[in-house]
């Protein structure tokens, strides 16, 4: 695969940043998912601060009614994130907001691995957080969310 095929097929893998499968295709082959995943998680290790807060705030608000990437409307709706009460609606945007007034960027968590009452446990947990803690604890998650797209587009084929 040449690298703007392999770039149309899983750039979309890290949210809004096919920067990543750009870089990533310059260390093919890949033995299985396990390789290529490592290879583009080094990559985002490997980017600058900036390129890094760019992959983070590409990502949407969870339980938005924003327009967002094909894959995050599926994660978000597979926990129930598009079927919101009124009130678990208002209760996300209070999260959301008070997470991005503290932190400058969106909360991120591998929505896959939680149920709507987990997250919002976990986004009142991350608030106490550092920005530096909660930095790498995005990005792990993001690193997360990226493994579970990648093995879906493998168990599609």
């Amino acid at each position: 695969m040449n690298q703007n095929d392999f770039v149309a097929a899983l750039g979309w893998v890290f949210e809004g940043s096919p920067w990543v499968a750009a870089k990533a295709w310059a260390n093919k082959p890949f033995t299985d998912v396990s390789s290529l995943h490592q290879s583009m998680v080094d990559v985002i290790r490997e980017a600058s601060d900036a390129e890094k807060l760019a992959l983070v705030c590409a990502h949407p608000d969870l339980g938005a009614k924003a327009k967002m990437a094909e894959a995050s409307v599926k994660e978000q709706a597979g926990v129930g994130l598009d079927r919101l009460s009124p009130e678990e609606y208002n209760k996300f945007h209070y999260l959301n907001q008070a997470y991005k007034e503290k932190f400058n960027f969106p909360f991120i968590v591998a929505v896959r691995n939680h149920t709507k009452e987990s997250i919002l446990v976990n986004f009142s947990q991350r608030l106490e957080n550092s920005k530096e803690t909660e930095l790498q604890t995005v990005l792990s998650e993001i690193e997360k969310i990226a493994l579970f797209r990648l093995q879906q587009v493998i168990d599609d084929q």
